[in-house]
Order: structure tokens, then sequence, then C-alpha cells
């Protein structure tokens, strides 16, 4: 049996992790400012579970994830877990490095939308945690380096071979994933990995904003098209399509779709219900 709990519970014991809620947003910050907020198993484990339980409750419209500190996520502790994992066999390695890439599932398969709000340091499994996001709002201070081949593993960890050439293109991602060098906001702009390049020391409060407007809007139209941007990454276009036709009628049915005209009629803002 796996060491690795898969059952999402409530609860407010989440370790290394500090979650606040706020009016439909959900501020998630990675909280060992001492260690870069390196993460622990315990912490890609509570990563996993609180996406899933989010998720489960429907309540939360946006969600930021951010860290504290002098930067965002440096990655995998060397010392709690590389140091661990050589003491290791392989199906508990294959256990751990299938929980990890379940947190970036959780990422991209939430019904809302997450927003990293990056600051300092992004590195390792904190570049790809921020990769996974649909928003990643960064300070000039930002630096993203995906390190893995610097530690002697494979560049496409946690779904980063597959995320980061679907953002940057598989020229820029060939690079950042084979080489591991480290990527300054300024140039991280230019290849697309940052969706809005905040004012100095201000990544969480634009990434508050950004939450706020996500939050206020139509949280179903938001989610349906979370879920097509994901599934439809590898399908033709005819099945896009396809699926594209049979979500809008779906959502044609919805009360948000029929708030927008009661409310373009009546020439105020809509009521968006979610629902």
């Amino acid at each position: 049996m796996s060491p690795f709990a898969g059952s999402a519970r409530s609860t407010d014991a989440w370790q290394h992790i500090r979650v606040t809620r706020d009016d439909g947003i959900a501020t998630v910050t990675l909280a060992r400012p001492e260690k870069l907020n390196a993460l622990t198993f315990e912490a890609y484990a509570d990563l996993r579970d609180l996406l899933a339980e989010l998720s489960r409750e429907r309540s939360v419209r946006a969600l930021v994830l951010g860290g504290e500190g002098r930067g965002f996520c440096s990655g995998g502790d060397v010392e709690e877990i590389i140091g661990a994992t050589l003491g290791m066999d392989t199906g508990q390695l294959l256990d751990f490095n299938r929980m990890t890439g379940q947190v970036v599932r959780a990422i991209r398969e939430c019904p809302f939308p997450v927003i990293a709000a990056v600051h300092g340091v992004a590195a390792g499994a904190g570049a790809v945690l921020a990769l996974a996001a649909d928003f990643r709002v960064a300070d000039p201070s930002a630096r993203f380096a995906f390190l893995f081949t610097k530690v002697g593993l494979s560049g496409g960890d946690m779904g980063a071979a597959y995320l980061l050439p679907r953002v940057v293109g598989l020229g820029h991602a060939t690079r950042l994933l084979m080489l591991g060098d480290a990527v300054r906001a300024p140039e991280a702009e230019r290849l697309g990995l940052i969706s809005e390049l905040a004012e100095e020391g201000q990544a969480d409060v634009a990434a508050a904003a950004l939450a706020r407007r996500l939050a206020e809007g139509p949280a179903l139209a938001h989610a349906q098209t979370k879920a097509l941007l994901t599934a439809e990454l590898d399908m033709p276009l005819a099945a896009a399509v396809e699926m594209d036709a049979a979500t809008q009628a779906l959502l044609m049915n919805s009360a948000d779709y029929t708030e927008f005209h009661a409310a373009f009629t009546e020439k105020r803002a809509p009521k968006w219900q979610g629902k």
C-alpha cells in the first residue's frame, strides 16, 4: 500500500502550507521561508489533497498560490527528499514520483483558475508548480529554473515536458529543460512563461486583483474553459470542435447564460451565480 494517502479529507491541519479563504478566493502560501519554501513529502501530499478538497467543495472560484519570504519555491528539499529517495526501492520511488505528478494534475484539473504569484526563485518542482498554474503573475525579481538535469534526472519531471512546450514552444522548452539554466523575469515574459509582469514587490497584490476579477466573473464558464484548454491540447480539430459544441449547448442551459441576457436587456451588470 502506498505510504502517500490519496483520500482528500476535510482538515485545516496542512504541513508547510498556509491556507486562507475570502469570498470565493483561496490563497495557498508555501510557508517554509527559512528553506526558500522547499517542498517535503508531506507538502506535496497536502497540496494534492487540498486541491481535491477545494474542488469537491465547489465554493472556490479562484486560487492564488504564492511563497512566503524571499522566493516562491526552491523545489524539493535536498535533505528531506533527495537524501531520502536514495534509500527507496523502485516501488517507493514510483509512488513518490506519481504523487508529485498528481499535484500538477490537480492544479490543471481543478474547476477554478489557479494563479501563481511568483517572486524570487521558482526552481525545480517550484518552477513546475508555477508552470501548471493557469496564470503566472511575476515580480521583476522572479527567475525560473527547471533544474532536474542538474541533479542527474530527466528534465521531463512532473509533466514539465508536456506543459512547457505548450507554453513557450518546443525550441525554448528544450533549452530550458535540457540545460536547466535560470530564466529571469524579462526573458520569461518574452517567452510567454509569464502572464503578467507586476511592479516591484507587487506580485501578490496583482495576483490577488486578478483572482478577485475571476472570482466575480462567471465561474461555470471559467471552469469549462479551463477544462477545454486542457482536454483539447492533444485532440484533432474535429474532436475539439465537437467537444466545444457539446459544452456550449450545456452552458446555454445555465442560469448564468440566462442572467446575461436579462442583464443586457435591463442595461445592468450580470449577477453571476456560477451555475
